[in-house]
């Protein structure tokens, strides 16, 4: 049965008129440019600082982060922020470690990164996993969640969502490119972060009514280490152990290789804008816990009786239970914002991937004006068989958990040939291919037994005990050993071939890095460790 429309006039035409302005600003931010190929993947390598920081967070703030962290933490508390404030000393191995290499190398792609380090086969490889991942988890997971956001909100049925959303974000990221993405990345991040810390500031000024006044009250409100970010018994595989042996091997896959967030790296104008970009981004991962993690522990607070275990209702509830109309149309367009963001950049990546690494590959003597034509139509198809995907959504009972597991099977072997390919000179060719191919047919399998796809049993979660987790950093220890073994049984790459790719030792990113202007990096890099060191301990 359709669902009855219940939202008010103002804040529909709040919410109409976002998804218009957003699409009228991103086509207008490149009316004067000529779409080239520079323009339409690399935004003509323009981009300062600010603009890669705000960009690299907003296409990370998705519709999933706004519901399935706010579920999360009505559920078991701040320790799922860890996937917000662990990205934070990635997106400094982003700046540090990887970055130079990416900006010096001018390279297009990441998998064109593996080209130059190993192989063309390698690069075939991983823009393959990269268009599967954009694909399965940055768009179709993404528009999922938007669509059953605006469905619990105000009515609006989740095809009609889906398929409004997937035309809004076609028309400017196909016309515009990465352009376009960031400049509209930009002021969705003003939004996400206005809307979420209104939600906060409602429910925190919430409390007194509800008979709590203090930190004690609060606390005795919860349940037991709901607001503390380590744990020894969790029940969803988030032990301390865990998560720091797991979230690195996910984390380095998102943050440091996967095109759809690096590309921004890329489009940098320096190497001090691509340095600084990261860092930025790294600052903005502090907010989430404080406006999506908190709000769901208070929602438990206040909400509990109301929200049962219908956990990803956390959100909606909070939302109209506190927050008054016209401001309501707000917080909307701000889960809109990010909805676009995440799709948007995923969008304009898997453009990138197919003309440049596939297609590219295919012809190398393609036209300038041949690859943007086949970026756009490729992103059309892509977006369309997102849309297909996303429809299968409700087979998970927590979309948040559903993408890292989906990651944990996909991260490893990527992982672990980049982080060889920049730390390790012996590292070879045949060692990367056997290494993602072996890897691949892990995740996949290890997919297929452990989400409810042809079923509802988890056979390696529940089953075997293993959560995801520890799968990702299994099968990281299993793709390292192959590539290991698989070097050391093959020649070493000429010297030549690995210069200006690798460092000498992983000390060699503080010691040995240039010097491009104040502030350095490495001190902002060092100021912000220090900062998460402080929150960590204030929240153990």
């Amino acid at each position: 049965m359709t669902p009855q429309l219940r939202i008010p006039v103002l804040d529909l035409a709040i919410i109409v008129a976002y998804m218009v302005g957003i699409m009228a600003v991103g086509v207008w931010s490149t009316r004067r440019m000529k779409i080239t190929g520079q323009v339409f993947f690399l935004a003509g390598r323009s981009l300062p600082w600010g603009i890669v920081g705000a960009a690299l967070f907003a296409s990370n703030i998705s519709t999933i982060h706004l519901v399935g962290l706010t579920a999360s933490g009505y559920n078991e508390g701040l320790v799922w922020g860890h996937f917000e404030w662990l990205a934070v000393f990635t997106l400094i191995l982003l700046s540090l470690v990887f970055a130079p290499f990416y900006f010096r190398s001018r390279i297009s792609t990441l998998p064109e990164f593996l080209e130059r380090r190993y192989s063309p086969a390698s690069r075939s490889f991983l823009a393959f996993m990269a268009i599967m991942a954009a694909l399965f988890i940055h768009i179709g997971m993404s528009i999922f969640a938007g669509a059953a956001v605006f469905q619990q909100f105000f009515g609006i049925s989740v095809v009609t969502s889906i398929l409004a959303v997937a035309v809004a974000v076609s028309i400017y990221t196909i016309l515009g490119g990465l352009r376009a993405v960031v400049v509209t990345e930009t002021i969705n991040t003003v939004f996400l972060i206005l809307g979420a810390g209104t939600i906060t500031a409602f429910a925190i000024f919430a409390l007194p009514s509800h008979g709590i006044h203090n930190l004690a009250e609060f606390k005795a409100a919860l349940k037991p280490g709901q607001l503390s970010m380590w744990h020894a018994h969790s029940a969803v595989g988030l032990n301390w152990w865990e998560v720091l042996l797991g979230f690195p091997i996910l984390g380095i896959w998102y943050w440091c290789t996967d095109q759809t967030i690096v590309q921004r790296v890329l489009g940098s104008r320096t190497e001090r804008d691509a340095q600084l970009g990261p860092l930025m981004a790294g600052f903005l991962k502090i907010l989430p816990v404080f406006f999506l993690v908190l709000p769901g522990t208070i929602a438990y607070a206040l909400f509990r009786d109301q929200i049962g275990s219908a956990s990803n209702q956390t959100l909606p509830v909070l939302i109209n239970q506190l927050i008054p109309t016209g401001l309501k149309g707000l917080i909307s367009a701000a889960v809109l914002a990010a909805l676009m963001s995440a799709v948007s950049a995923a969008l304009n990546s898997c453009g990138t991937l197919v003309a440049v690494d596939i297609v590219g590959r295919l012809r190398p003597g393609l036209s300038d004006r041949a690859q943007v034509s086949i970026a756009r139509v490729s992103s059309a198809v892509v977006m369309i068989l997102a849309v297909a995907w996303s429809t299968q959504g409700g087979r998970y009972s927590s979309i948040f958990e559903a993408i890292n597991a989906i990651a944990s099977n996909l991260a490893p072997p990527i992982t672990t040939v980049f982080l060889f390919g920049v730390f390790w000179r012996r590292g070879t060719k045949e060692a990367s291919l056997a290494t993602l191919i072996f890897g691949f047919l892990l995740g996949a399998t290890c997919f297929a037994l452990d989400l409810p796809v042809f079923g509802s049993e988890k056979l390696i979660t529940t089953g075997l005990g293993i959560p995801f987790m520890l799968q990702g950093w299994w099968s990281f220890c299993a793709c390292s050993v192959v590539f290991v073994a698989v070097s050391l049984a093959t020649p070493a790459p000429a010297p030549e071939k690995v210069a200006g790719l690798t460092w000498e030792h992983p000390l060699a990113v503080i010691l040995q890095a240039k010097r491009i202007g104040k502030p350095d990096p490495r001190i902002v890099a060092a100021a912000l460790a220090a900062i998460m060191v402080a929150l960590y301990w204030i929240f153990r």
